[in-house]
């Protein structure tokens, strides 16, 4: 499991969202090349527990999961 910081854009995105639970949201993470990191959990809407590093910058859309 690797930690990623998101770029400010998402992360004022996600502060506009609900919570999941206590200070975090499960979101599906869209990234360029259309690759899809489904249910990754997001702390503090800030920083993402993935398993597997990939770069910010590939992120096209984050999407809380209901």
């Amino acid at each position: 499991m690797t930690t990623v910081h998101l770029p400010q854009r998402w992360i004022e995105q996600l502060i506009r969202l609900p919570e999941s639970g206590m200070g975090y949201q499960r979101v599906d993470i869209h990234l360029k090349k259309g690759k899809i990191l489904k249910g990754m959990v997001v702390l503090n809407a800030e920083e993402v527990q993935a398993p597997e590093p990939f770069e910010p910058s590939e992120i096209v859309d984050v999407q809380l999961v209901r």
